[in-house]
């Protein structure tokens, strides 16, 4: 079995997996009250985003560069964990500004 062929699928699986992880963390800070916490962990969730999309930047110049890359089901597997990663982000994002502006009303409850 030749690995290195799977270096890039795996390099975007790990990195999106981390976002995806530091996404929901951020959503669980902001949530607790933690806005600070929840900053950071939007932050970590966008340079584990940029890894993965680099790892798949380059498999595609691979790809453009007259050197095909197999489609294998570890790599569709690569671009779901991708997607669902980028979803996260986005909603956690959303979700953060949320408990952002909850907390602020009940703060101007008090």
């Amino acid at each position: 079995m030749d690995e290195n062929k799977y270096l890039g699928a795996f390099q975007i699986i790990m990195n999106a997996g981390n976002s995806k992880s530091a996404s929901l963390m951020a959503i669980e800070s902001a949530k607790e009250g933690d806005f600070l916490d929840a900053e950071a962990k939007l932050k970590e969730a966008e340079n584990e985003m940029r890894a993965a999309h680099q790892a798949q930047i380059d498999m595609i110049q691979q790809e453009a560069s007259g050197n095909p890359v197999d489609v294998s089901i570890i790599l569709v597997h690569a671009q779901d964990h991708l997607t669902m990663a980028m979803m996260s982000k986005d909603f956690a994002e959303q979700f953060v500004e949320m408990y952002k502006l909850l907390s602020d009303l009940k703060k101007e409850k008090k």
